[in-house]
């Protein structure tokens, strides 16, 4: 079983050597002052997008009209309904019948679990006819 490494520890660690340039100091201070959020990966900078030249703005072009966005919108449903992959008649029957035999489990679960719970109810407070 290896043995982990304890804080305080220099076992080769180049950190913590004392042959460290002054290069290597002024890094490390650069590097630490730049703040690193979690789960990521720490760069100097981001690269940000520049703006298209070409790039219309809302204010160049006019507004649409409302028939015109509806209009827009069914053509886009009708686009992403050509997309999708249609069950076969054979898998709607099959996915339906297990839909329904488990809509029915659970039916009965619940049912016995209500019958149980209210038998239960009336032996403790009793029958009140």
């Amino acid at each position: 079983m290896a043995e982990k490494k304890r804080r305080g520890e220099d076992d080769g660690d180049e950190r913590l050597n004392d042959d460290a340039t002054v290069d290597d100091v002024a890094d490390d201070a650069a590097d630490a002052d730049e703040p690193v959020s979690r789960g990521g990966t720490a760069t100097r900078k981001r690269a940000h997008a520049e703006p298209a030249e070409g790039r219309k703005t809302r204010k160049d072009t006019e507004r649409i009209g409302l028939f015109a966005r509806i209009a827009r919108f069914f053509r886009e449903v009708v686009a992403e309904l050509r997309k999708v992959i249609w069950p076969t008649r054979k898998e709607l029957l099959t996915y339906t019948a297990v839909v329904v035999t488990f809509v029915a489990v659970m039916l009965a679960i619940v049912a016995g679990l209500d019958y149980g719970f209210a038998k239960a109810v009336l032996w403790v407070f009793g029958n009140p006819s």
